[in-house]
């Protein structure tokens, strides 16, 4: 989706943020992030939208379809044309706020501390201050402000729906179902 050329040259993220934000809140989902880069000779808008319980395709092309008609109303991409692309964050987004962790309950997660230790373990329940994890079978829990980084582990043998540890044997269930990640 492209845009004729405008007053300004320069897009920034805040007020860009600010725009979009209405825009995407009214189907429901948080706005993750927006970021414009140089892609040749145009640029690319990249938004990323998110809601508890996931978003489907359908969900993102509804959201597309409002973004790229109230851009196309404003000329707050200023000159040049760009490419305008939404999507969900990937499982490998980190998690930096309360409902990131809320939405990755039941799974596991590396974290890397402030203090400078490390663990890893599944998300139990979460508050908007911390997050109760399962590591190695006993309960701790997480301040937010303590953590560095936190990323979601990747499971592969994991049994969609459980909440208890993969199967010692590495194997996939026969029924062949896996949790999506």
């Amino acid at each position: 989706m492209s845009r004729k050329p405008g007053p300004t040259s320069h897009t920034d993220t805040t007020s860009l943020e600010n725009f979009l934000r209405p825009i995407v809140e009214q189907f429901g989902c948080d706005l993750e992030a927006a970021d414009v880069t140089p892609a040749g000779r145009r640029r690319l808008l990249r938004v990323l939208v998110d809601r508890d319980g996931g978003i489907s395709l359908d969900d993102v092309a509804e959201v597309t379809r409002a973004i790229s008609k109230a851009l196309d109303a404003d000329d707050i991409m200023g000159e040049g044309a760009y490419t305008l692309e939404v999507s969900s964050p990937g499982v490998d987004r980190p998690l930096t706020l309360p409902r990131h962790w809320r939405r990755n309950t039941g799974r596991l997660v590396a974290v890397t501390l402030t203090a400078g230790g490390k663990l890893t373990g599944r998300i139990k329940s979460v508050s908007e201050e911390a997050a109760e994890l399962d590591v190695d079978g006993k309960r701790q829990s997480v301040a937010y402000a303590d953590v560095a980084k936190a990323k979601i582990q990747i499971e592969f043998n994991r049994t969609a729906g459980n909440d208890t540890e993969p199967s010692d044997d590495g194997e996939t269930p026969a029924d062949g179902t896996v949790e999506e990640n």
